[in-house]
């Protein structure tokens, strides 16, 4: 037993491991935290969790063992690794457990001071110390499902021939064109600039012009689009809005796929196959994590999980958004007219009360959208579509991208935007130009469908708000 601390690292076991294990083991190595601590005469019982999976295994502490002196500061919080038998438990609820030979103390855990003695606590509560959750059965199993929906996300893509490529978080223009960015500078806070750069305040600056963190890597992957054929990105993105709700954080992830020959009906199948791909993949293979959240945060998840994996969405347009909403009886705070966009409120009704199901609007009046949404016949709608989804709202917006020089150029200048930094946007249109179409999905926002989380900070492992940059 003496080489046990070497093998604490080299040889151990995980928890969902040593739970699935098919058959007795005669030396077993655990690390992990302490959940909690029972005595009783002569045995002490610890429930250990390293983070692997929802369940606990139990650790017992015979106080004849040699583990046995390391137990003194042993408390719920401590960080500990054991050397011992996995056996049959006679317990129920689990099939094994651990007879403990040996035990090393990495780290106590103040049973004064440790802040996660009780076994349920508030989200408001957490989110004070989001540096701790990840401890918690909840926030374990939130961030397990957040892992895995990145890898389906990957897998999806890869499983249909979508090349993943990395644009900049630094940036010159503003996609969404909101103007809500973030400036990045390496100017002095402090002082005056030379005479000769007052002119040009960013002259001085390290780019020479003015930076900003990016709202959206869609431009780019246009680009790459445009001579890869299939492309997406996944990556952080940055709004400046000032905005503290629920759903809003300044720093969020977006997965942002772009098609060459590819119209809006191509867009709109994308979207819908990657959420239920990627549903379907989390429900198969975080079960006990999505029935934690079934169970104690919303009763009504899996059933409405289920429906969206089995069932086609609904699609309308715009027009016949506004007409349901016009027609639906419901006292909106907003109320719906052709022209305005679509509010939270709308869309939840339209997904929850009205379908049942996640929906697609598509072939939004241009006059509320971005101008490199292709115009439409009509002249006054463009080819955009938005993907709402139950108690979401929108979770993912996309259309098919303007692929005409003229018509590109021409809403550049009625939304007032400075053509000489899209220059080579409008390059794309000018060499080889195509159809194509892409859109972004808030990744956020997709766990929060996954999980029946209300509020955006709960579903990010370190939330940036306003006045909020800890941990």
């Amino acid at each position: 037993m003496s080489s046990f601390p070497h093998r604490a690292f080299a040889g151990r076991a995980t928890v969902v491991d040593a739970l699935s294990a098919s058959a007795p083991e005669g030396v077993i190595v655990v690390c992990g935290w302490v959940r909690t601590r029972r005595d009783a005469k002569g045995l002490s019982f610890l429930e250990l969790n390293d983070g692997s999976c929802l369940a606990n295994i139990q650790v017992i502490v015979d106080e004849s063992a040699k583990a046995h002196a390391a137990l003194e500061s042993v408390n719920t919080g401590a960080a500990v690794a054991v050397l011992g038998e996995l056996v049959e438990s006679p317990g129920t609820g689990q099939k094994w457990e651990v007879r403990a030979v040996d035990m090393i103390l990495y780290g106590a855990a103040d049973p004064e001071t440790f802040p996660l003695q009780k076994k349920r606590h508030s989200d408001e509560f957490l989110r004070g110390i989001a540096h701790l959750r990840p401890r918690t059965n909840k926030y374990g199993a939130m961030f397990r499902i957040r892992s895995e929906a990145a890898f389906a996300i990957h897998e999806y893509f890869r499983e249909h021939g979508f090349f993943h490529v990395h644009t900049p978080i630094l940036t010159g223009s503003d996609a969404e064109g909101a103007g809500e960015m973030f400036r990045v500078t390496t100017l002095p806070t402090h002082g005056q600039q030379e005479k000769k750069e007052r002119d040009d305040p960013f002259a001085g600056d390290f780019f020479g012009r003015e930076c900003n963190l990016t709202v959206s890597g869609q431009l780019e992957a246009e680009n790459m689009a445009l001579g890869l054929g299939k492309v997406y990105t996944f990556g952080p993105t940055f709004r400046a809005e000032n905005s503290n709700t629920p759903r809003h954080c300044a720093e969020f992830w977006m997965v942002e796929p772009e098609m060459a020959f590819a119209d809006l009906e191509s867009d709109m199948d994308l979207a819908e196959d990657l959420t239920r791909a990627v549903v379907a993949k989390v429900l198969s293979r975080c079960p006990q994590d999505i029935d934690l959240f079934n169970r104690f945060v919303d009763t009504g998840l899996l059933g409405r999980l289920n429906i969206l994996v089995k069932e086609p969405f609904a699609r309308i347009t715009y027009a016949q958004a506004v007409e349901i909403l016009q027609k639906s009886g419901k006292a909106f705070e907003f109320p719906a007219f052709f022209g305005t966009d679509l509010q939270t409120e709308h869309e939840r009704f339209l997904a929850e009360e009205h379908f049942g199901k996640p929906v697609i609007v598509y072939d939004y009046p241009r006059t509320i959208k971005a101008f490199y949404m292709r115009l439409n016949d009509d002249n006054k709608t463009v080819a955009a579509m938005d993907l709402l989804a139950p108690r979401v709202g929108e979770l993912a917006g996309g259309s098919q991208r303007e692929d005409r020089l003229e018509v590109l150029e021409r809403r550049v200048r009625e939304l007032g935007h400075d053509m000489s930094l899209y220059w080579w946007y409008l390059d794309l249109r000018r060499f080889g130009s195509a159809p194509h179409a892409g859109f972004g999905l808030g990744f956020e926002r997709l766990l929060m469908l996954l999980t029946g989380a209300t509020n955006i900070r709960d579903v990010i492992p370190f939330p940036r708000t306003p006045k909020n940059l800890e941990f």
